[in-house]
């Protein structure tokens, strides 16, 4: 099976190449689209304002849910920056002649450890060192030389969990959406394209959800 055709590739079919300038677009497409609904906000919002005062107002319900509302005030600036990007680089992939840059590892394994890094480092911030590492050895004493060690894999599993799920899908839709166009390239294509663009919206959901989860678990040690 050959390569999916791009219009970046008709410049290089060098594959960093690829992935960056798709990682750039799919940057810049982001950031045109708040500055665009910030460019003219109206006390009655209309158009593109209207769609991101929606969107932030559902990411931020979501952290009130997980985290309280102080929390997720807090933490909504990421959570919906992250979403929104990997929701752009998701759909990017089915225009054709663009390929998602979700696509490749190096994107989700790269805002895998962006997450688990932050999640971490708010945790330690907000309660303390031995505190936060010491929900790791879990409620009963005589098992934390059990526990510790299972608890810092499950962690660490969260890498995998994060940055494999998103690859593996989103390379999935890719490869079934090149096996369509070479079979069909004019009228088939048309039918699966809504359940594409379905599951672009599913796992950038499902990032941003998983993100939301693990920042609030890792500030509501204490409760615990």
């Amino acid at each position: 099976m050959g390569e999916l055709f791009t219009f970046f590739g008709l410049i290089s079919h060098d594959k960093t190449f690829i992935y960056m300038t798709h990682m750039l677009l799919a940057a810049g497409l982001a950031i045109l689209l708040a500055r665009v609904a910030m460019s003219n906000l109206q006390l009655v919002p209309k158009g593109t304002q209207n769609l991101m005062e929606a969107y932030i107002s559902g990411v931020l319900q979501m952290g009130k849910d997980v985290m309280g509302a102080e929390n997720a005030r807090r933490y909504v600036p990421l959570i919906a920056t992250i979403g929104l990007f990997v929701l752009i680089a998701n759909l990017i992939g089915i225009v054709p002649g663009f390929e998602a840059p979700t696509a490749f590892l190096e994107l989700p394994l790269t805002l895998a450890i962006v997450v688990f890094v932050y999640y971490n480092y708010e945790g330690i911030r907000r309660q303390g060192v031995i505190k936060y590492f010491k929900h790791f050895m879990g409620p009963v004493w005589w098992l934390y030389w059990l526990m510790f060690p299972i608890e810092i894999v499950s962690h660490f599993s969260r890498l995998i969990s994060l940055s494999f799920r998103l690859f593996g899908n989103v390379k999935g839709d890719d490869m079934f959406l090149m096996v369509i166009l070479m079979l069909a390239p004019w009228l088939l294509p048309m039918i699966p394209f809504a359940l594409l663009t379905f599951m672009a919206f599913l796992q950038a959901f499902i990032f941003m959800m998983l993100t939301t989860v693990y920042i609030g678990s890792a500030i509501a040690v204490e409760e615990h």
